[in-house]
């Protein structure tokens, strides 16, 4: 046997199997690759659209919280100064029955006095559970908090 024509042989023979290998083989192997690149490329792309979605719903809660809050203070304000407006009027109010009760008579005075008290401190007591009630009543309301959660959600 001659070596050129071995040479030449295994020659042809290489070529014939890198024809067929680029005729046949590669083109599926290519495919698949790129299909694959595709996959981790939309994957990363919602990964990233994840990560943006959850930092816009943290920031929103954080929003929505924070609103929550500067309503609760201004509500509470609200009551404070209503009760504070009750309390004066409530103290207006004894200091005129108490003069009215000393230009009477001075052993009626002491008796309109200590009732003229008790009726008010009965009066602010009941005011005070009433504003207490209703500012509970106000504050914890599952229908208005369900709404919430309702928004919140239908916002997401």
């Amino acid at each position: 046997m001659n070596l050129n024509a071995t040479l030449f042989a295994q020659l042809a023979v290489f070529f014939i199997l890198a024809w067929f290998t680029m005729k046949f083989v590669w083109p599926p192997i290519m495919k698949a690759l790129d299909e694959r690149a595709g996959k981790i490329a939309d994957g990363l792309a919602a990964a990233d659209k994840a990560k943006a979605d959850l930092a816009h719903a943290e920031k929103k809660a954080t929003d929505e919280l924070r609103k929550a809050r500067e309503s609760a203070a201004e509500f509470r304000s609200g009551a404070e100064k209503q009760a504070a407006q009750l309390i004066e009027e409530a103290r207006t109010e004894g200091v005129r029955i108490v003069s009215a009760a000393r230009t009477a008579a001075e052993s009626e005075a002491a008796a309109a006095s200590q009732r003229a008290r008790e009726a008010l401190r009965e009066h602010v007591a009941q005011l005070a559970v009433a504003g207490a009630e209703k500012i509970l009543r106000k504050e914890i309301n599952a229908t208005a908090h369900a709404e919430l959660l309702t928004q919140l959600k239908s916002e997401l």
